[in-house]
């Protein structure tokens, strides 16, 4: 199974970011774009790839002690950003040193059960962000973040840790959006 670790924005932060998303897709060149769904709106702390079946108990128990070891933190979804002329993502403020932390932890735990991945975080710092679009194009990304300047969702505590699998899309079928399955969670703190 394809799987990762995640924190989930609650159902008014997705209503509010709705909003948003809604003002960026009525831009010029936003129909060139490859929008992610709303229920693919996540911020992954760390990314496993292929897991083996085998590998999933100690997985999960090792992302629940990960999780015990982390307080719930505030977040709120804020600005936005790209990666190149590649991706749009919105942000992230708020106790971000705490997620970073928790996303060191979750890491470390598919390391240590054995999970062999792709490199995901081991070229670059992690960096919270929620993906909004990706572009497959020389489609200009600057509008759009620009477009995410000044936004700020309403903040939350998060109070758990998920592990999620996705199924990528059926290939040949245009406009079919990957499929994410909350398989676990674990409250922090506890």
């Amino acid at each position: 199974m394809r799987l990762f670790a995640a924190v989930l924005p609650p159902g008014p932060v997705v209503t509010e970011l709705t909003g948003a998303v809604a003002r960026l897709t009525a831009l010029p060149g936003a129909d060139r774009l490859r929008w992610t769904g709303r229920d693919g709106w996540h911020f992954t702390l760390a990314f496993y790839g292929e897991v083996a079946d085998e590998v999933l108990p100690e997985l999960a128990e090792r992302l629940a002690r990960a999780a015990r070891r982390h307080a719930p933190y505030e977040l709120r979804i804020a600005g936005g950003g790209r990666f190149d002329d590649r991706v749009v993502w919105a942000g992230a403020e708020g106790e971000l040193a705490v997620m970073r932390k928790l996303a060191d932890s979750v890491e470390a735990a598919g390391r240590r059960a054995g999970v062999t991945r792709d490199g995901h975080r081991t070229y670059r710092p992690y960096h919270p962000h929620l993906t909004l679009a990706r572009n497959r194009s020389d489609q200009d990304l600057a509008p759009f973040t620009e477009a995410m300047d000044g936004f700020e969702g309403t903040p939350w505590t998060v109070r758990e840790l998920t592990l999620m699998h996705s199924r990528p899309p059926v290939p040949g079928i245009a406009g079919r959006q990957p499929h994410y399955e909350k398989l676990s969670s674990w409250p922090l703190g506890h």
